[in-house]
Parts: structure tokens; C-alpha cells; sequence
């Protein structure tokens, strides 16, 4: 005797078969040999000429005492500010990095952050008259972010 199936039946027999099989990543027998870790957003800045001092006097200034307020709240766990040789004019000379927990870490950061803001920036309008005015000395061409990978 032969068995014979229809298309449709031979679809759905398919599909539940390959609903049985295992996902990757499902097996607990299958662990990754690593951990996810913190996230980085790395800002690239290019400094415009004549600027590196006055941008260097904002970041050891205002940004160091935000970056610290944030560190102290819990809000982020490190930050640095890295130099770079740039091999082009659109290339970055400066990167400065910000480091959280991780991803949730970022959800509502801004509403967290608000009042450390106030505190050590001032108002919103003061805050974006020296946006305004470091735009004049530097160019920021873009952030990434990234997550350690931490092996166990």
C-alpha cells in the first residue's frame, strides 16, 4: 500500500516537523561562551582649526563635572575622552566614549538625567547658547554604539 499526499498535506507535515526541531540558542546544553556586557556610544569629534584648546576647556570643564554627576547617580559606569589621528579631513581627532550597564540602562536616560543637567549645565536655553557656541569650534560626525562581549 502507498501512502500519497496531497500538497497541502505535505506542507503541513513539513511545517510541523520543522516546529519540533530545536532553534538555535534553545538548547541549554548550548550556552554561548560569552556574556553580554556594557554598551559604549562613541561620539566622533573633528576639531575645527584653531579650536582644540577651547573644545579641550569645555570637556575638562562642564563635560568632566556631568560625566562625574552621571557616574555618581549610577547612570553610567566610565567615560573617556580618547585622541585620535585623524588620516583625513573627515576622519575624527577626538572620541569621546560614554559606558552603561547595559541597553536597559538607556531606556528613559533622559528623564534621569534632567535634573543633573539643570545642575551642572543650567537652563535649557544656556545649554543650547554653548551647543551653539562649540559648534563654532568642533564638528561632530557622528556616534556608534557598541556592546562588549564579555567570554566566560
Amino acid at each position: 500500500m502507498k501512502l500519497q499526499l496531497t500538497k497541502l498535506e505535505l506542507k503541513a507535515f513539513v511545517i510541523a516537523a520543522a516546529l519540533m526541531l530545536p532553534l538555535p540558542g534553545m538548547c541549554a546544553d548550548q550556552a554561548r561562551p560569552y556574556s553580554e556586557g556594557p554598551v559604549t556610544v562613541i561620539t566622533s569629534i573633528k576639531i575645527l582649526p584653531g579650536g582644540f584648546d577651547a573644545y579641550m576647556d569645555f570637556v575638562a570643564t562642564t563635560r568632566k563635572a556631568l560625566m562625574n554627576e552621571y557616574k555618581k547617580a549610577g547612570l553610567i559606569t566610565d567615560w573617556h575622552v580618547y585622541s585620535a589621528q585623524a588620516r583625513s579631513p573627515q576622519e575624527p581627532d577626538v572620541l569621546l566614549s560614554i559606558t552603561y550597564k547595559n541597553w536597559a540602562a538607556l531606556d528613559g536616560l533622559a528623564d534621569r538625567s534632567e535634573a543633573i543637567d539643570r545642575k551642572v549645565v543650567g537652563s535649557q536655553d544656556k545649554a543650547t547658547a554653548e551647543g551653539v557656541s562649540r559648534g563654532k569650534i568642533r564638528e561632530v560626525l557622528g556616534e556608534e554604539t557598541i556592546q562588549e562581549l564579555v567570554f566566560k
